[in-house]
């Protein structure tokens, strides 16, 4: 395993980090996800990504039963706060007593004192930002919280905020999360330059387009018996991925892995990790041998003829559009 900074933060995250969106408490059984998360630390991943509302709060508590007995100085625990956890009013968003009262709740149900990287969500248009990023400062100087950070803002939401932190002297952001991957690419034009000049790193979520990258899915095809596409749960997030031209594209990638030595899961992973202000790549997974698979991915150097070839392929079906935006109901 590699390791990079966290944006211009001293803290060191795996290059590949454990998450569990759409598994933990939801597609996966307790004891496989159990399995995945003791593989991921046997492989050398340290750095695990959750999220309050994840499977409605279960997630965390099947990630926190994970990894209990571990060595608690021995990872990096991230979770989120802003989706709805609840049916009331201030059970969602993030004011100051939702931040207070989602941060209490995490810590419990991951059975941990202090939480690395906390993240907003998404961004909260009813609440004053300043109101937003001091409850985070004051997490920061309880101990609460080591850093924060943001899921997909805008490049303007996140310069805002930089600009609030630094006139309020509040902890800055280190971090964004947001979906990266070969086929959607929407950070590289407004996100990335914002964050390289001002010192957040990435940690992206669906490097391998939530399969669609690893080629198992076929156009004209019936979906795969047990994927993702195919779960009630989660195919619903992918369905824009699942057109012919797109899967056409992908298959014709499947020599180009080979001649790298990879599948293609793993040139999908390491495709991502060339961005150097990639500090994370976020996988998932509902049994260890993908774990162990897609973290072969660490360290790969591709090679820039390599990489044009890959771009000759997609580009008729990359999305680059900045004005894009993930859906309410797409939850990462």
């Amino acid at each position: 395993m590699e390791f990079r900074h966290l944006g211009r933060s001293g803290l060191r995250v795996s290059e590949i980090a454990y998450g569990n969106w759409l598994t933990h408490a939801s597609q996966v059984e307790e004891e496989a996800a159990v399995a995945c998360v003791r593989t991921a630390l046997e492989e050398g991943i340290t750095t695990f990504d959750t999220a309050d509302v994840y499977a409605a709060t279960k997630a965390e508590e099947v990630l926190g039963r994970a990894l209990k007995g571990v060595k608690r100085e021995s990872y990096e625990l991230f979770t989120k706060v802003f989706w709805p956890i609840g049916p009331g009013e201030n059970d969602r968003g993030l004011s100051r007593k939702h931040i207070m009262e989602g941060i209490n709740g995490s810590l419990k149900r991951l059975g941990v004192d202090y939480v690395d990287l906390y993240q907003a969500h998404r961004y909260d248009y009813a609440t004053p930002l300043e109101e937003t990023l001091r409850a985070f400062d004051d997490l920061v100087r309880q101990g609460k919280v080591l850093y924060v950070g943001v899921s997909e803002w805008r490049a303007e939401e996140i310069a805002q905020a930089l600009e609030i932190a630094d006139d309020m002297g509040f902890d800055r952001l280190v971090s964004n999360q947001p979906q990266y991957n070969m086929l959607w690419r929407i950070i590289e034009s407004e996100i990335v330059p914002l964050c390289e000049k001002e010192g957040l790193g990435q940690v992206v979520w669906s490097p391998i387009a939530q399969g669609i990258l690893t080629g198992k899915y076929k156009p004209g095809a019936p979906l795969p018996e047990g994927s993702r596409a195919a779960d009630p749960s989660g195919g619903g997030t992918i369905a824009r991925g699942l057109r012919d031209e797109v899967l056409n594209a992908v298959q014709e990638l499947a020599p180009l892995a080979e001649q790298a030595g990879l599948s293609l899961a793993q040139l999908a992973v390491a495709w991502v990790l060339q961005n150097p202000n990639v500090s994370s790549a976020i996988i998932g997974a509902s049994r260890p041998e993908q774990v162990r698979e897609n973290v072969k991915a660490a360290g790969v150097k591709l090679d820039q003829e390599l990489l044009d070839q890959i771009d000759k392929v997609l580009a008729p079906v990359i999305e680059r559009d900045p004005a894009k935006t993930v859906s309410p109901q797409t939850r990462p």
